[in-house]
């Protein structure tokens, strides 16, 4: 049976319920498949030995995850390429990849888990009543170790994007 939490985040002023365990730094980060926008599957394996900076949006078509990701891939710039950079959400890979284009998107990767949810599910971030992933940004170091978590209490804010980046930093 899949764990469920509450009292952890609200959409748009509703609280939610989150399926999966909650992923604390130190924790090993749990394996997931989910496509790019060619509908290639993309593991965690797929990047090992890098840093990698997960953001979790619900959609890229609405305005705090629109911001959210245009905001990283500027960020994104100033790190090296050894730093992998995935915006994961549950919209169609089409839908990503029509956004990507729009907002000149380049350095970040948009991944979709709209198949069978199984990022949402292992990282605990997959709400229950919406069947969307909570906004939440992830550093997971070279050897799959979980560096930083922030998993943002209201779906419609923003992430600290300094913390996040500082963590990323820190294992450069």
């Amino acid at each position: 049976m899949t764990q469920e939490r509450t009292g952890l985040v609200t959409f748009v002023g509703n609280p939610v319920t989150l399926l999966g365990p909650e992923i604390k730094v130190g924790d090993k980060a749990p394996p997931f498949q989910v496509v790019d926008t060619d509908l290639k599957p993309v593991t965690l394996a797929d990047t090992a030995g890098k840093v990698r900076l997960v953001t979790v949006v619900p959609s890229l078509d609405t305005g705090p995850c629109d911001t959210m990701a245009r905001k990283f891939n500027e960020h994104a710039a100033q790190l090296p390429a050894e730093v992998v950079i995935y915006t994961i959400s549950v919209d169609l890979p089409f839908a990503q990849a029509r956004w990507c284009g729009n907002a000149g998107i380049e350095r970040i990767k948009t991944l979709s888990d709209y198949q069978e949810r199984s990022f949402g599910l292992a990282y605990g971030l997959l709400i229950k009543e919406l069947k969307l992933l909570a906004r939440t940004v992830l550093v997971i170091d070279r050897d799959d170790t979980v560096r930083y978590v922030q998993l943002v209490k209201e779906a419609a804010n923003e992430p600290d994007y300094q913390a996040a980046l500082a963590a990323v930093q820190k294992l450069l």
